[in-house]
């Protein structure tokens, strides 16, 4: 059963920036990568995929500030936000067909 395992999570102040990665324990060349988010108290909600080939999807609300990409060499999907805010806080979860990492947690407080 292949993993996918998310780390770079934390606690950062507003406006900071973070990386955050997700390793899987195959290959992923082939195939989408998705992230999620899961908010306390909210539905998980997806916010940016990537392709096989590297073409870069993000959800409108987080337009201009998330931005995904693929290490395929890695197998390696990583996910930069800049100026969080503390709605970004939440639980970070990248996906793969029907493989989900255990998550990452970022907190954005003053």
């Amino acid at each position: 059963q292949a993993r996918l395992v998310e780390s770079g999570g934390g606690l950062v102040q507003p406006g900071g920036s973070l990386t955050l990665s997700c390793v899987a324990s195959r290959s992923i060349s082939s195939i989408a990568m998705y992230w999620h988010r899961q908010a306390p108290g909210k539905q998980r909600e997806w916010v940016a995929a990537i392709t096989s080939n590297g073409i870069p999807e993000v959800d409108d609300s987080v337009k201009g500030r998330f931005t995904v990409s693929r290490d395929n060499a890695k197998d390696t999907v990583y996910l930069h936000i800049d100026d969080l805010q503390p709605e970004d806080t939440a639980v970070y979860y990248c996906q793969s067909d029907t493989i989900w990492g255990q998550g990452t947690q970022v907190t954005v407080s003053s």
